[in-house]
């Protein structure tokens, strides 16, 4: 039976947990977890993700701190910030939310934060903890893709696993994590040959190119596990509409479980970035972080069958 894997449903139960969490250590007198986002232009789109984490933050009993600089920002005065937030002893997380004007150097910004604040877990430290399977911060729409993937698989042990995609941001660090699960992993991209045969080889398909509805039904392996971390806007009828890099309606008729866009993969990152600043928070205050807090949000849920 075919599974749409619902990541909206699964995030809400997370960030559920993830209060119940946060009113522990608040009712202790211990620390209330903060959160601060900085953003830098009008880009519409940014200005919905960074009140979506902010409202979400609150909601699960954070702090939340809003910061936003005008598009000509020079880049020191964004260090600047940074720098007196790594020093905030109310500021545990930050994120600096992309893409950045092009006076600021990405790489430059990334690397001043400190990176046990660093919650997208884009600081060359953290993504080296990855790769050496170390501790460290997850990136956090890699974190929400395997999260949907054990919870869907249990095992991943032994699946040949295709991600098409080799940002630093998702496509990477995400092969690192397979890898870490026993996976046997290909990277595919935009120079990779024969890609469709190579994309019907795979147990478990992760599609990350931004192409909407690149790959379509004839791509996959009969009972595979598709998720889909594309959001691309297209126009059809006069209006516009979300879809990802996979064509649902063609996967879902081969595919034997795969993440809807939107609400799959999307919900799951703010969730993560959530978990990620309660991690973050209990390690700076040397408090034991709950490992088990998937397990505990998830209990026995199953994903919708259709």
């Amino acid at each position: 039976m075919f599974v749409r894997i619902d990541g909206k449903a699964l995030a809400a139960r997370l960030r559920e947990e993830i209060g119940r969490q946060v009113s522990r250590l608040r009712q202790h007198d211990l620390v209330t977890p903060g959160l601060a986002v900085i953003l830098v232009g009008e880009d519409p789109a940014s200005q919905v993700y960074v009140r979506n984490k902010a409202t979400q933050a609150r909601e699960a009993g954070m702090s939340s701190f809003e910061y936003r600089l005008a598009d000509s920002v020079p880049q020191t005065k964004l260090l600047d910030l940074i720098e007196r937030l790594n020093r905030d002893p109310e500021v545990h997380g930050i994120l600096v939310q992309l893409p950045l004007p092009p006076q600021v150097e990405e790489s430059g910004v990334i690397q001043a934060i400190d990176p046990g604040k660093d919650i997208d877990g884009f600081h060359p430290i953290n993504v080296g903890q990855v790769a050496i399977g170390g501790p460290g911060l997850v990136p956090c729409t890699p974190l929400g893709c395997l999260m949907l993937l054990k919870h869907q698989l249990v095992d991943l042990s032994g699946q040949h696993a295709v991600v098409l995609g080799r940002s630093n941001i998702v496509g990477k660090p995400m092969a690192s994590l397979l890898l870490r699960e026993d996976c046997t992993v290909t990277v595919a991209h935009s120079r990779t040959r024969q890609l469709e045969d190579l994309c019907r080889q795979a147990d478990i398909l992760v599609a990350a190119v931004g192409r909407p509805q690149l790959i379509k039904g004839d791509w996959i392996k009969p009972g595979a596990t598709v998720i889909d971390v594309g959001i691309n806007r297209v126009e059809a009828e006069g209006r516009t509409r979300l879809v990802g890099d996979v064509d649902f309606a063609t996967a879902s008729d081969v595919a034997a479980a795969i993440t809807p866009v939107p609400g799959g993969v999307g919900p799951m990152t703010i969730a993560c970035l959530l978990l990620n600043t309660l991690q973050a928070t209990c390690h700076q205050y040397d408090i034991p972080f709950p490992d088990d807090i998937v397990s505990r949000a998830w209990g026995d849920t199953t994903a919708e069958p259709t």
